[in-house]
């Protein structure tokens, strides 16, 4: 074996764990059949039988930045938060997770694997709205880019939150009642029901994670921000990356303290 060759070997050999801990997490999500009728009758049925009904009066970029906030809320909550939480939990109580340390895998590796099924499931339901919204004619996003980072950007604060809830989950049935606040914060961090509250809520509001992320769900669909009004003026693609700061900044904080939550209480056993 060359020197040149002696990297490459390594690199391999440090990437592997990881996939075969993600493959392993994907097929244990695809047999879970709740699971996977969640993760697409919630993200993907609901928010296009809206949309395809709100057709009836027209089709604006107001309704399409509604429907993708709705996916948003969607596959972040109940595709990668809720399933992260109970698959590592339940992981956990099953004695994997410690077993798993004694192995080959990094902490690193064992805790990103839960989150792989999540995300591959979001893109791909990501992708299928976009086509079947964009491809009947709905106005044209202003900035795909900022719906791309609000979706990576999501998945990452909520598979970090979903591993820092985990810490105080018990089981996974107690997931159901742990869940609830990080639920509940995100609900009221969609755009439409921001806009009904007043001004200084919604202003509180905007540095939650979830309302970032409909923040720049909207300048990427719309061109305006969640809790703008309806009649509001839209920006140009170059004008929404001005808007794009503070929901940015916003995620950012939000991953820096997700990772903080878990590095303290994260649990590898039940019993430690």
């Amino acid at each position: 074996m060359t020197t040149a060759q002696l990297p490459d070997r390594v690199s391999t050999f440090r990437r592997r764990p990881l996939y075969s801990l993600a493959r392993a997490e994907f097929l244990q999500f695809l047999r879970n059949k709740t699971l996977v009728v969640t993760g697409v009758v919630f993200p993907v049925v609901m928010p296009l039988a809206i949309f395809f009904l709100a057709r009836a009066n027209g089709v604006d970029r107001n309704g399409v930045a509604a429907t993708f906030d709705m996916f948003a809320l969607f596959t972040l909550m109940f595709v990668q938060y809720y399933t992260v939480l109970s698959m590592v939990t339940t992981r956990r109580g099953e004695g994997v997770l410690k077993r798993l340390r004694t192995g080959e895998a990094t902490d690193w590796q064992i805790l990103a694997a839960p989150n792989v099924p999540g995300v591959a499931v979001t893109a791909g339901s990501a992708l299928l709205v976009a086509v079947a919204v964009w491809g009947t004619g709905a106005p044209a996003p202003v900035n795909p880019l900022a719906i791309v980072i609000a979706l990576v950007a999501g998945a990452a604060v909520f598979g970090l939150l979903a591993l820092a809830t985990s810490g105080f989950t018990k089981n996974a049935e107690a997931a159901q009642i742990t869940s609830l606040p990080v639920m509940a914060l995100a609900m009221i961090g969609m755009g439409n029901i921001r806009a009904t509250l007043p001004d200084r809520a919604a202003e509180l509001l905007a540095w939650t994670p979830y309302a970032a992320v409909s923040d720049l769900m909207h300048l990427g669909t719309a061109g305006k921000d969640a809790i703008a009004g309806v009649d509001a003026t839209t920006t140009d693609f170059a004008g929404t990356f001005s808007e794009m700061g503070r929901p940015i900044a916003t995620l950012i904080i939000w991953t820096v303290i997700a990772f903080v939550l878990v590095y303290k209480a994260f649990r590898w056993d039940d019993r430690g």
